[in-house]
């Protein structure tokens, strides 16, 4: 299951994102979106977590969840638009 992380803080790195996720099962993948000028954090990110049933437990428990002083964002990510 592919979910969406928002409302990061800029410090947040992909490790630290890992770790956040990693309780909850298997991860495919963590990828923190950066400015491709600056390479500084845009403050989102995505992680696939392996399981319909271990994604919904971590949107559940991390979405709201304030870290670095910041509610994060945690929903099901939608797919990208054909057109983009």
């Amino acid at each position: 299951m592919n979910i969406y992380v928002g409302n990061l803080s800029y410090s947040v790195t992909e490790g630290q994102l890992r770790a956040l996720f990693q309780e909850f099962g298997s991860l495919s993948s963590v990828t923190l979106i950066c400015d491709k000028h600056s390479g500084e954090s845009k403050g989102f990110g995505f992680v696939d977590i392996e399981g319909q049933v271990q994604g919904e437990k971590a949107i559940k428990t991390l979405n709201g969840r304030e870290i670095d002083g910041r509610k994060l964002t945690v929903n099901v990510a939608k797919p990208r638009n054909a057109g983009r």
